[in-house]
Parts: structure tokens; sequence; C-alpha cells
């Protein structure tokens, strides 16, 4: 029988993406799928969908700031209590570089994608839980060198400049919108039969399970307030 498999889609500046993405890296319930992360420009999908972002809603903006923090709590993932510099940052260049880490796992047939997922750990890490302007250009490269040295880091930066580059998140946001993406966190779902579904936002992964046929923990098993709060 085929294993499950998740496709999540993701954008730096998504605090809810960020969520998703940390759960789906950490809690135990996935632990049997394999999952395909693919970095889009979430400024991209909106544009598309003519969506607003929730930033721009009156009452809204106060809300998505409190829901983040209870999905943070509730799943124990690190996050800071005040919004991050320049929220919401333009991740342009951001995104384009995770493009690039990602074309090198692609080249390598490496499915568990480490260089990407390693990448995507630092700068959640730094974006949502240190509060770090990863969006700017010397942090943006000052992270990259932490993550692969000098050297690499700048040749990402330089092939992130490039057409090749921005024709790729052109096409993974294109991607996304096609199977369904109207904003992130957008999780695409296959389970073992072959069936594809759709699923949208960190509160919805317990459907996600659901329909993965995945075994999701008690209440009193560790991380099952998260999963009893999914009910």
């Amino acid at each position: 029988m085929a294993r499950p498999k998740i496709t999540l889609y993701v954008d730096t500046v998504s605090p809810f993406a960020y969520l998703a993405y940390y759960v789906l890296r950490h809690d135990a319930v996935f632990k049997g799928c394999d999952i395909t992360y693919v970095p889009i420009f979430l400024g991209g999908i909106m544009h598309k969908c003519g969506n607003v972002a929730p930033i721009k809603i009156k009452n809204k903006d106060v809300y998505i700031n409190t829901e983040r923090l209870r999905w943070a709590r509730h799943f124990s993932v690190p996050i800071t209590t005040g919004m991050p510099p320049d929220f919401p940052a333009n991740t342009l260049h951001v995104m384009r570089a995770l493009c690039c880490i990602e074309a090198r796992d692609a080249a390598a047939a490496d499915q568990q994608q480490p260089l990407l997922t390693k990448a995507l750990d630092e700068f959640y890490l730094q974006y949502w839980g240190n509060g770090a302007a990863t969006h700017r250009p010397e942090v943006l490269r000052q992270t990259l060198t932490g993550l692969f040295g000098a050297a690499e880091a700048d040749k990402i930066i330089a092939e992130s400049a490039t057409p090749a580059a921005k024709q790729a998140l052109t096409t993974n946001t294109d991607r996304a919108f096609d199977s369904g993406a109207f904003g992130l966190p957008w999780m695409v779902c296959t389970d073992a039969q072959g069936k594809t579904e759709g699923f949208f936002g960190v509160d919805h992964l317990g459907q996600v399970a659901q329909f993965l046929g995945l075994e999701r923990p008690g209440e009193a098993a560790k991380g099952g307030s998260g999963w009893k709060a999914l009910l």
C-alpha cells in the first residue's frame, strides 16, 4: 500500500504556513507520510485570487495575531509574541533563494529535501521565532551564510536574481493556484488509495489526518491538547 502524501506550499511571511510546516515536520502523527515542501510567493497567490490580506481587514488583523499564538501554544511551536519586522514583509528574494535551494535537492534526486528543509527550518525560526528581518538583504545573506557558508550563500543569492530562479518561483506559485490555493497554508494530500484533496489552514490538520487515515494522539499524549483543539 502506498504511503500517504502531503504537498505543503509555503512562504516564510505566513505565520500559519509556519505553524503547519512545524507540525508536519515534528509531530509523530505525520511520520508515515511522504511530505514535499514547495516555496511559493504568497503575494502572487493573493493577486491571482483577488484575495485581501487578513492584516488589511479591520478586526481580523487583531484576531489573526491572537489565533497564531493560540495554535503555537497548542502545538508547542516556538514563535515571537510580537510581530516580526516590517510585517507583512516582501519575501520575494527569500522565496527565490529557497527555490534555488529546492533545485539543488531536485538535482540530487533527494525526495527528503534535506537542503530545503534545513533552510526552511532556519528561516522560519529566525523570522517567526526570533523576529529577525530575514527579508532584508544583509540578514538574508547572513542567514544563508550560517546555513551553507559564505561562498555558497553568495552563489545562491546570485542565482536567485536570474530569470531561471524567477521563473521557478512563478511556476511553483502557479502550481499552488492551479491546485486550488487561495492563501496559506495550502496542503494537497493523497491517501493510500490514490485519492487527492486540498486542505486550507492549520486548523484543518485534523481533517488532513482523518483523510489520510492517520492515527491521532489521545488527549493525554504529548501534543494531545493541540489535536483536541482540532476536533
